[in-house]
């Protein structure tokens, strides 16, 4: 089984979706790390940061199985976050939630597609 959809799969759009609120969220979350949960900012800022730059990553790539690879390994990342700050564990489980859920609605759709060709 394929970690990547095919280019014409309409379910693309919401994991770039997906990708680019991660992108938001994960960068908000590092003053939340500081000034909430009192983590050294360098710390922060490198944690947040990663995860931030993996989505960003994954959604510029998005057009090539490269782009999922990285998708998917920003999940754990994410959810990951929190160790830094608890928060996250549940921020970063929601994200990587509605990645598998498009993802899978993704793979449903290919397979109603490959279904109506025969």
């Amino acid at each position: 089984m394929s970690y990547a959809l095919p280019s014409s799969n309409p379910m693309r759009v919401v994991l770039l979706t997906v990708l680019i609120f991660e992108v938001i969220v994960f960068g908000l979350a590092v003053p939340v790390m500081i000034l909430v949960s009192g983590v050294a900012p360098g710390l922060a800022a490198a944690g947040g940061g990663v995860a931030a730059a993996l989505a960003l990553a994954a959604a510029g790539l998005l057009r090539k199985p490269l782009g999922y690879l990285i998708g998917w390994i920003t999940q754990p990342v994410g959810i990951l976050l929190g160790l830094l700050t608890p928060a996250m564990f549940v921020v970063g489980a929601m994200f990587a939630g509605l990645w598998v859920l498009s993802f899978v609605l993704g793979r449903r759709l290919d397979g109603q597609v490959a279904a109506r060709a025969r």
